[in-house]
């Protein structure tokens, strides 16, 4: 704690800056992560459940499991099983109206990383440059050892910016990347599961418990 005090007071109230965006950008990395741990499922078993159900024709269970799942992916599917007894072009109709509500809530928020990495590294060297200014001015009516010494301290303070601004910029990056990589899994999930679900109904609606489906809506 002692080193972290230190570090704000030679770097000036950049630092404060930069650690406003490093706030940010963690509080957004737990946010999202947290909503993408709960929007995920297990693909293959929610398919080998889906397959079960619409080859048995108990699409009224099919549409219970998906509520239950409380998934984007089960919510898209369910959208197209609750039109199962309408036209294939209606069930598609149906899964892309409810994509067109889910895929935004997954891919919301995490471009800001990029833009808290950046403005928190151009934070950094913003205070830099001024720390350099200022102990540039500092020296400049002393002379010999003690201008080198003052110039040398003045220096070393400043790079206390640009150093926090690459940490909170790494950390923004790095969650950045780790959130990229699981909504585009999540996304191929559910662009998989979507066109296997379509299939499964078109091939086997002469199975289709109509009733089933009134009960469960």
């Amino acid at each position: 704690m002692t080193t972290i005090a230190h570090a704000f007071d030679q770097g000036g109230w950049a630092m404060y800056v930069i650690l406003f965006w490093l706030v940010l950008g963690i509080g957004f990395i737990v946010e999202r992560a947290v909503y993408l741990y709960r929007s995920s499922i297990n693909k293959d078993v929610f398919l080998a459940t889906m397959q079960k159900c619409i080859l048995a024709g108990d699409i009224g269970r099919a549409i219970k499991l998906c509520s239950a799942a409380n998934a984007p992916l089960a919510r898209i599917v369910k959208a197209g099983l609750m039109k199962v007894n309408r036209p294939d072009a209606e069930v598609q109709s149906a899964m892309d109206e409810a994509a067109l509500r889910e895929l935004p809530k997954i891919e919301a928020r995490t471009a800001f990383l990029g833009l808290f990495a950046n403005l928190a590294m151009l934070s950094g060297l913003f205070g830099t440059v001024l720390g350099l200014i200022k102990a540039f001015g500092a020296v400049a009516g002393a002379s010999g050892a003690e201008k080198a010494a003052m110039l040398a301290a003045g220096i070393s303070h400043a790079m206390w910016c640009t150093a926090f601004g690459l940490l909170a910029a790494i950390t923004a990056l790095m969650g950045m990347a780790v959130l990229n990589g699981k909504t585009q899994g999540l996304l191929d999930d559910i662009n998989a599961a979507t066109v296997q679900v379509m299939n499964l109904v078109v091939n086997n609606r002469s199975k289709v418990n109509l009733q089933g489906i009134q009960q469960a809506g």
